[in-house]
């Protein structure tokens, strides 16, 4: 259990897309009983039901031919209306014999896009430049900027501008690993986290105690079948320890993969008549963070500013990896704070208790609490797990 008692606020309202239920929305959710366990939940007007009698997995209905299609036309059985369960997953004292929601992913891979944006780029420059050290941000980012800031946007990854761009800033010994994947042919993909490891909304998500400059990373996260198929989409939060980071991009993992650090929902949002690849591109996102502090802090993402497109980041992802189960792909974000939260210089970083909220209009809202990661109840419902799960239910 984590150190603090406080409900998670989320709002209902707020959960859904501006559209409500009009687009096809499915999701996870924990079902109590004799054969408790997760089962493929449907967002619908009259409230939120399971199609685990049609679809055992996540993993299974995406692989359909058509998922929309085929969660229209299963009636599937009501749980409760959505403000029920979204009540039942934000609260502290959380009960285990209620249904609740869950991240809306089982077996599919967590793989994330790195470097895919101009600002967050020269974000990820500055943090190497500084070493880590967030009071040296401010000087690294003004030489960092006026070095190569004007160029980035326009620039092409792996074009023959780009090519040039490298000569010249390899001249003036500012090249950097991360200038290499933002604008060289080769995107950053890596694996973000352990299958089932994501959490949903409404419950605390992890940063390390250790990590003194740290960040959300507001991101649309793509569905991807096992034929390579993106099949709909939801929101992400990446959350990014800089200073880890920033000391050496080899300690990466420590980075991006520690305890309760990887949130994924509120749903899912199928491709139908309502919801495309195209409202994909051009997704704007938007942050608010608020603290126990009273601090606040807002940010703004779009994907209209993205320097790959989605089919390419799907291709490089697989273009030598197979995902039998299929995956999920974070695409990156824009959004890289520099607002200070306590001396001058000293950027922004999560406090404890922090309220993170993501939102897009087609997509809904993500809200999670900030905790420690080694406060949080340990993650203990692996595969083997769910495939127990999934025995005792066809038994």
């Amino acid at each position: 259990m984590t150190n603090d008692n406080r409900d998670i606020p989320v709002d209902p309202t707020a959960c859904l897309p501006d559209d409500g239920t009009a687009g096809t929305l499915v999701g996870r959710a924990w079902l109590p009983g004799a054969n408790a366990g997760p089962a493929v939940v449907a967002i619908r007007a009259e409230g939120v039901f399971d199609l685990s009698e049609r679809f055992a997995l996540m993993s299974d209905l995406l692989d359909e031919a058509d998922p929309a299609r085929s969660v229209k036309a299963v009636p599937g059985r009501r749980i409760g209306s959505l403000a029920e369960l979204l009540r039942q997953t934000g609260g502290a004292n959380r009960a285990t014999n209620v249904p609740h929601l869950l991240a809306p992913i089982d077996l599919q891979v967590i793989k994330a896009a790195g470097v895919t944006f101009a600002l967050s780029l020269l974000e990820r420059v500055i943090e190497e430049q500084a070493k880590g050290d967030p009071a040296r941000a401010d000087a690294v980012r003004a030489e960092v900027q006026s070095a190569i800031g004007a160029s980035l946007r326009e620039v092409k990854p792996g074009s023959p501008q780009a090519a040039a761009l490298k000569a010249a800033l390899q001249a003036k010994g500012l090249w950097s690993q991360y200038l290499e994947v933002g604008i060289g042919p080769d995107a950053e993909v890596f694996t973000k986290a352990p299958v089932l490891s994501a959490l949903g909304t409404g419950v605390a998500i992890g940063v390390r105690g250790d990590s003194a400059w740290n960040n959300p990373e507001p991101e649309v996260v793509l569905a991807v079948d096992s034929k390579a198929r993106i099949v709909g989409a939801t929101l992400g939060n990446d959350v990014n320890l800089r200073d880890f980071e920033g000391r050496s991009a080899l300690l990466l993992g420590k980075s991006k993969d520690n305890n309760g650090s990887t949130a994924i929902g509120p749903f899912i949002r199928l491709f139908d008549d309502t919801f495309t690849l195209d409202d994909v591109r051009r997704a704007d996102l938007s942050l608010t963070v608020h603290g126990t502090d009273g601090f606040v802090l807002e940010g703004r993402s779009t994907m209209r500013e993205i320097s790959r497109d989605p089919l390419e980041l799907v291709a490089q992802t697989t273009a030598m990896h197979q995902y039998p189960d299929g995956f999920v792909l974070f695409c990156g974000t824009l959004f890289a704070p520099t607002q200070d939260r306590g001396a001058p210089g000293s950027g922004f970083t999560h406090h404890v208790g922090d309220i993170v909220r993501i939102r897009s209009g087609r997509l809904g809202e993500l809200v999670n609490r900030v905790e420690k990661s080694e406060a949080l109840a340990p993650w203990r419902y692996g595969v083997r797990e769910l495939m127990r799960h999934r025995a005792a239910r066809n038994a």
